[in-house]
This record gives structure tokens, sequence and C-alpha cells, in this order.
């Protein structure tokens, strides 16, 4: 999975092949990388994959279109290249793990670190910004050697940034990127195009409404890249693809199923009738489901289309009541730690490594459903 280039930079410049931790057509289908562990940790659902065998769509897989930009190596950085078995790792989650995502998320790495041999660290600021820039501050003071960190915001991380260059610790980002420089404040930016996945929605919702009705959107936490670029993508395709579909109705529900469910009462009030609702998680959707079942409303009412892929979001649409999932995919373990270590070794790393997503829908929830976190 690895793709051996030599290394030119010029003056100095050394000769000898580095390995480079990007997605080729020729090797993206070897990309793929078998994630650990449960994803709702439900004994069922774990015993049921291990009848089967199978950790299709339990894996994390480069888009090997977009993935790539810059590379960065330990030289590059300014760092000696290390056994990444010797150093202490630290983790940062940004939000409390009663959230799939974040649950399924957080084990991957643990799971990950437990089957290398490498030490862990964890914290998790509970949604709380400065409380993670504590956290990740308190990481560094207990040894952690190399931090990978699950931002809440992309900006404000220059305190960490700089006591990480100080102390020579390499920093990758999982799911969120940080606002810095390549290779200066961080090695690498692991995650999914969240414009991508707006366009993806969208899509799926031309499709449930035949191009013509009234859609609400509900968005995530304000401020947040994913928000923007999860409305962004949404908005673009429905432009371009959709004339004959209105955008009616835009509030956050803060990325929370009882947000989910408080901003789509108010939505029934005002648009009694509308023809689809885009939730930018599928917590929101979730939530969206309850309000439309508590108002009166039948399965497939309402054309619902959430991202993210939990179980819970691939059982509703296996019951009618939600039409489509677009995944974001969190088992990041694998893919963080393998590249951690290749960046260790003095291999190149690209700077931004950005991962495929599945899709759910009536014609395959079902069968699927096992696969979903």
């Amino acid at each position: 999975m690895i793709e051996h280039h030599t290394h030119h930079t010029g003056a100095g410049a050394l000769s000898r092949p580095r390995r480079v931790l990007l997605a080729t057509a020729a090797v993206g289908a070897a990309l793929t990388l078998a994630a650990t562990g449960c994803a709702r940790g439900e004994d069922d659902v774990a015993a049921g994959n291990a009848a089967a065998g199978d950790t299709e769509g339990q894996a994390q897989v480069l888009d090997e279109a977009a993935s790539g930009g810059e590379t960065c190596n330990a030289q590059d950085h300014g760092i000696e290249p290390f056994d990444l078995t010797d150093k202490k790792v630290g983790f940062s989650q940004s939000e409390a793990e009663s959230n799939p995502f974040r649950i399924t998320e957080t084990q991957s790495i643990k799971d990950e670190a437990a089957d290398r041999g490498v030490e862990l660290i964890t914290s998790n600021a509970q949604s709380d910004f400065s409380q993670q820039i504590s956290d990740v501050q308190d990481l560094m003071s207990q040894g952690a050697e190399v931090l990978i960190i699950a931002p809440l915001n992309s900006d404000g991380w220059k305190p960490v940034l700089d006591q990480a260059r100080a102390g020579a610790i390499p920093i990758l980002t999982i799911d969120r990127p940080i606002n810095g420089t390549a290779c200066e404040d961080y090695v690498t930016f692991i995650g999914s195009d969240f414009v991508e996945q707006g366009r993806r929605a969208a899509d799926q919702m031309i499709d449930v409404l035949g191009g013509e009705g009234e859609v609400a959107i509900l968005l995530g936490a304000p401020g947040n890249n994913v928000t923007t670029d999860r409305t962004s993508g949404f908005l673009e395709r429905i432009e371009a693809e959709a004339p004959g579909i209105e955008i009616v109705f835009q509030q956050s529900g803060d990325f929370t199923r009882e947000g989910g469910q408080s901003v789509t009462e108010q939505l029934i009030q005002s648009q009694p009738d509308i023809s689809g609702i885009y939730a930018q998680n599928d917590e929101m959707g979730i939530g969206a489901v309850t309000a439309l079942n508590g108002a009166g409303k039948a399965p497939g009412d309402v054309g619902i289309v959430t991202v993210d892929g939990t179980q819970a979001a691939v059982e509703y649409i296996v019951d009618g009541w939600i039409a489509a999932v677009v995944e974001s995919n969190p088992r990041f373990g694998p893919l963080a730690f393998e590249a951690a270590a290749a960046f260790g070794a003095g291999e190149d790393v690209g700077t931004q490594l950005i991962i495929t997503d599945r899709e759910y829908d009536a014609d395959n929830a079902e069968e699927e459903l096992p696969h979903a976190y």
C-alpha cells in the first residue's frame, strides 16, 4: 500500500528512495485498512460481524484522486526519525462519546494502538474548545511525543502548534483539519471530503424527490467547517442539477438528536408540507424522525437524507423513515497510525489523506446494516 519514489528537493537532496503514503490508481484497492472493534459496542452486532468474518464497511480507503498534495517527512518537519512503538502517543477527542461517530472513532484509535503495542494516553474535551486546547497541552506535559487530534474547531490552535513545534512533537489531525502550514504546524490531515458529502446528499435528495419540492436543511454546529462544507456542496449540486427544488428553511440543530428534533418541530409549524429534510448528521436526522412521527407523519411522507452511517440511521432506512445516508467513516485508527509510523520511519506522507465514503439507501440498507457503526 506504499508507493516508492525517489525524493528530490534540489540542493542537498537525498537520492535514497522514500515511501509515500498516498493513494494511486495502481494501489488504491490495497489501501483498505481493516479497523477493529465494534462500532456501537453492542454485543449482538459484534457477534454477528465476528461470525460473518466480514470487515467490509469497517475500513477506510484513501481517495486516490483527492489525496496527496504536498508531502511531509521527519527531516522536512525538523524531527529526527523514530520508531513509533518507542513513542507515547496522545489522542485528543473533541466531543462526548455519547455520539456513535465519536464512540467508534475513539475505539478505533485505542484498538490500533493496542494492536501495535503503542502506549496511548487520551483526553476528551466534551465539546469545549478551550478545554481541548488545555487537554492537548496537558497530553504534552504527560509526555506525549506524537499527537493525534480530532479538532472541535479548525481555528485557534496557535498555542498548541507553537508548543508542539518547540518540543519537536508531530501532529496528525483526523476528521477535521487544523488551520496551519502543512509540514510546519502539522504532518497530515486525514478525513472525508465534506463538500463532496454535501454533493452526494444532494444527489440522493434529487432522486428521492424526483427533482421537485421544498427542502429544509438541518445545519450542524455554526462556525464549523463541516457545517460550512456540507452546506456548500449540497447547495451547489441542487442549484446545478435540480432547479425544481427550493431550499425554504435552514437552521442549526447543533449536530445533536435533541437539536434535530427541536428544529424539526419548528419546521413543521412553519412548513407543514415540507417535501424533504437534509440533516447534516444522523443524530439530527433521527431527531427529525421523532418530530415527524410525533406530528402524525408516516414513513416516507418526508424524504430525509443524512450524513454519517450509524446503525440507528441505517435501521431507519429499513423502516422507511430515512431515504438515504451518506457515510462519514470514523474508523481512523489504522490509517492514522500507519501515517504516524511512516512519518517516523523517514518516509514521505501526503499532507492531505482523503478517504472515500459509502452510501446507504433502500436498495442496500438491510444487507449492509451490519457494516454500519
